[in-house]
């Protein structure tokens, strides 16, 4: 595999990652974890990306109504509960070995945001509407059809 051109994840991955993003939001919810920094911070975890051997998992956390721009203690804190999150896993999900877990800010939902707010913005409605009223006269030229005939079809 050469670089930048990354595998889609295997079907065991993914399901390997959803047990793992199931196991650890049962966890949190249940306030197992004891770090007074991920106790302060109630966390969502959106997903869990896990390598293709297996032995790593990213897992990607939100705080519950929150900015990710906060996130700063609450990962350090998870960092710290790694060790104890992973017996716990082990636990309730058999695999052979228990991923080691990394820890990030999952930004898609402010990079979302950000995406929706500009094609609010005036100026790129405008261009999304004379773009689909472009699009929609060539469908029609493709179709045979003719703004003319359109008004002939109506009276």
């Amino acid at each position: 595999m050469s670089k930048g051109h990354a595998k889609a994840p295997s079907q065991r991955q993914l399901k390997v990652g959803e047990e793992i993003r199931h196991a650890l939001a049962w966890l949190l919810e249940r306030g197992e974890v004891h770090d007074p920094a991920v106790a302060a911070t109630p966390l969502t975890v959106t997903e869990v990306s896990v390598s293709p051997d297996l032995k790593n998992a990213m897992v990607y956390v939100v705080p519950l109504g929150g900015a990710t721009n906060e996130m700063g203690d609450a990962l350090k804190g998870l960092y710290r509960a790694s060790p104890y999150l992973r017996r716990r896993i082990a636990e309730r999900v058999r695999l052979r070995h228990t991923p080691r877990l990394n820890f990030s800010a999952d930004t898609s939902f402010e990079n979302a945001g950000y995406i929706d707010a500009l094609l609010h913005r005036p100026e790129v409605a405008r261009d999304l509407m004379e773009d689909s009223e472009e699009g929609k006269s060539h469908i029609d030229e493709v179709a045979g059809k003719s703004h003319i005939d359109e008004v002939d079809d109506g009276a």
